[in-house]
């Protein structure tokens, strides 16, 4: 028998897809074609926080419109629609630690936090439940399968892929995984939305974090971790104490606007931050360059534990915006690697992803550790290896 378009040796309808119905185009569009295609679809739409505040003009996803707009659809196309609520573990494992990571001094990225735990953890469990073959989102981003199983690659859409945010995506859970938009620009998703005449077509992207409406970070953090608005130092590296700040929780590496520091000859940018003395460390731009950096909780998806400690070459993004970068990543025990950039990068922000690449291949990542200009590196061994 010809496998079908998701890989399975059976026909469509005799293949059960649950699909993680936000209410966006993207997710609506993966519904409609797969029930197009003749598949037993499910729609699954999770409820993860508190949708008072979450109103219809909200830039944010999973908002409480979002919740209509998915059952819409879901009776346009013909499918089953349940709402699951996700709301305690979103906000134990989501939200908290993303309060938690400011406190800390670092910048995280809660939407890979969300993908890691409610989504592909609680979600697909659920889709397991429901007897489910596989779980399909509307992410930018392909699978293939390779000689050692199923392999994350980019989308095809260099400006929509979404492998940033995915790299902590398991091989056991790609097994029942699948990203019908990976092959997609989104001019071809919303023409598809309009074909199949859903009223979502025309709907804007989410911007926001969907717990952070307003893109207020610090109200919110506020509010889970009320003792954390301590006020300290903006103190220049060359020691002088410029001003003082409200909280930590209001800054970001990196950061030039809203410092409320003046006087400075040149610009000033936030260099790092110290949150067991409350400081805000800044100075020139020159001073966030860094070249060398460690990161922990590893994931890896490629052949093998993960990279050796002799090193291994590959392109790496710091941000989800950034064009893979070449680097070296050098392995230690416990979860851990360090990554040697071949050219030095701009605010290398604690807390933030960094994310591994063999060409379009996801070969794993992890998080960018604080403070990474205090970790001692065997420059000797890393220089050596990037031919220097």
């Amino acid at each position: 028998m010809t496998r079908n378009s998701l890989g399975f040796d059976k026909p469509p309808s005799e293949t059960r897809v649950v699909v993680a119905m936000s209410g966006g185009v993207d997710s609506s569009v993966v519904a409609a074609m797969l029930a197009a295609e003749g598949y037993d679809v499910i729609g699954l739409t999770m409820q993860l926080y508190d949708h008072g505040a979450a109103t219809s003009k909200s830039k944010a996803c999973c908002a409480g419109q979002d919740i209509y707009d998915a059952r819409r659809v879901a009776d346009r196309v013909g499918i089953p629609h349940y709402v699951v609520d996700y709301e305690g573990t979103f906000q134990r494992d989501v939200m908290e630690r993303f309060a938690d990571s400011y406190v800390n001094g670092e910048t995280p990225v809660p939407c890979i936090l969300c993908n890691q735990t409610v989504k592909f953890r609680d979600l697909l469990k659920a889709a397991q439940d429901l007897k489910a073959d596989a779980l399909a989102t509307g992410h930018y981003i392909r699978r293939a399968e390779g000689p050692n199983g199923p392999e994350l690659r980019r989308a095809v859409d260099a400006d929509r892929d979404q492998s940033y945010f995915l790299f902590a995506t398991t091989s056991a859970q790609l097994q029942m995984l699948r990203f019908p938009l990976g092959d997609l620009t989104k001019p071809a998703t919303r023409a598809l939305a309009q074909t199949y005449g859903l009223a979502v077509a025309d709907k804007a992207d989410s911007q926001d974090i969907c717990f952070v409406p307003n893109g207020n970070y610090a109200d919110v953090i506020a509010k889970l971790r009320p003792e954390a608005a301590v006020a300290g130092d903006i103190v220049h590296l060359d020691g002088r104490v410029l001003g003082r700040h409200k909280g930590i929780i209001h800054f970001t590496v990196g950061q030039r606007r809203g410092l409320g520091v003046g006087g400075e000859v040149e610009p000033v940018y936030v260099i790092r931050i110290v949150p067991e003395t409350a400081q805000v460390i800044v100075g020139p731009k020159e001073a966030l360059m860094e070249s060398a950096f460690a990161v922990h909780g590893i994931n890896w998806l490629a052949q093998g534990a993960g990279p050796t400690e002799d090193g291994m070459a590959v392109t790496v993004k710091l941000r989800n915006t950034q064009p893979p970068i070449p680097a070296q990543v050098f392995g230690e025990p416990g979860g851990r690697a360090r990554v040697v950039l071949t050219s030095a990068e701009a605010a290398v922000t604690p807390g933030q992803a960094c994310v591994m690449y063999d060409g379009d291949r996801v070969l794993g990542g992890g998080w960018i550790e604080r403070p990474a200009a205090q970790r001692p590196l065997n420059q000797r061994r890393e220089v050596a290896a990037l031919g220097a």
